[in-house]
């Protein structure tokens, strides 16, 4: 069987360079057309070098066009802003061409939410109730009959995946969840901006966002759904002075009478299948550094029977499994291939 032929519009992000380095040692998927308004009429390795000598460097950038892209792909990948995705990515859908989008317009279910959060206008509602969310351990079975996924966020993929167990199992009290989460620089994607220089960073460490960051709605959505009753939760993010890699320490209220057996029995039932999610042994917390350039999500759970404390931590790599490998695993289901085709990747070390 040959390749699928897909697209990605928007190659110049980290999201965008991640999928071209994910891509390029695709067995079953060929990246065919790599769009920029910026950089059109380049070749790829102009703009990144690292693929120098490899067929894909030599493609050609071009312009965003729909008609090129509905005759051209089968895919596309859509790492390109908020706003500008609904545009492009209902263009596409309309034209029954798959889509799974980066962007945070399709996560969000309800269009007054996102509204809300985001400060634009929804102009493709009609879009909301067919979008998938595409967090492949929890909407596997979706994923696969969908044509149009909404990659999840980073700091969301972070925090649902290390509550769930908790969650669905009723183990802890709903209310006064509190996320400590820590990203790193490249987070804040690759525009010019005085915070994320290298200067800014480098040798400090800091809080952003709070009570305001943009994944929050998203992060109680899923988490309500879980526990099927409405949930707020207290999100505080945190600028790290690393490249790639997210850590969120969550704290949680254990409910009357849950041991610390019970706690980590249903963390096993949740995930001792997955192969991508590593619930790590008693004593051993997750890093950064252990996920770094993988699709991996650690999960390391702390009962703390003095402050009746479930402190969950989790660690993945927030350019991959919190963007670009994580819309590779989506892409993989929605063309009928294994969730794990091209993604079987170590952590880069040191």
């Amino acid at each position: 069987m040959s390749a699928i032929p897909v697209g990605l519009v928007g190659v110049t992000g980290y999201t965008g360079m991640e999928l071209a380095r994910i891509l390029s040692n695709h067995n079953k998927m060929k990246l065919v057309r790599v769009t920029s308004r910026a950089e059109a009429g380049k070749k790829l390795a102009d703009i990144y070098p690292f693929l120098n000598g490899m067929e894909l460097g030599a493609l050609e950038i071009t312009m965003p066009e729909v008609d090129d892209l509905e005759k051209s792909c089968e895919l596309v990948f859509l790492a390109v802003p908020h706003k500008t995705a609904m545009n492009i990515g209902g263009q596409l859908f309309d034209r029954g061409i798959k889509v799974v989008d980066l962007s945070a317009d399709f996560r969000i279910r309800d269009r007054k939410t996102y509204e809300e959060w985001y400060k634009v206008d929804h102009t493709r509602e009609d879009l909301l109730p067919k979008a998938v969310y595409g967090l492949p351990e929890f909407y596997r079975d979706q994923v696969k009959g969908a044509s149009l996924v909404a990659n999840p966020g980073c700091y969301p993929t972070s925090v649902i995946i290390g509550l769930t167990p908790a969650l669905a199992e009723n183990l802890v009290e709903t209310t006064d969840i509190v996320i400590d989460a820590k990203s790193g620089a490249s987070g804040a994607g690759r525009g010019a901006n005085v915070g994320t220089l290298f200067c800014e960073v480098a040798d400090s460490f800091r809080a952003y966002g709070l009570t305001s960051h943009r994944h929050t709605p998203e992060i109680e959505q899923e988490l309500s759904v879980v526990a099927e009753e409405s949930i707020t939760v207290s999100f505080n993010t945190h600028l790290l002075p690393i490249d790639r890699g997210i850590l969120s320490t969550i704290y949680t209220k254990v409910k009357d009478g849950v041991t610390a057996q019970e706690i980590r029995a249903a963390y096993a039932k949740a995930y001792d299948n997955e192969k991508l999610i590593r619930v790590l042994p008693e004593g051993q917390l997750p890093e950064t550094r252990w996920v770094r350039g993988t699709m991996f999500c650690d999960v390391g759970v702390v009962p703390d029977p003095r402050t009746g404390r479930l402190i969950i931590v989790t660690a993945i790599d927030n350019v991959c499994r919190g963007a670009s490998g994580q819309a590779v695993a989506n892409a993989n289901l929605m063309l009928g291939f294994n969730e794990r085709e091209g993604l079987a990747l170590a952590p880069m070390m040191p």
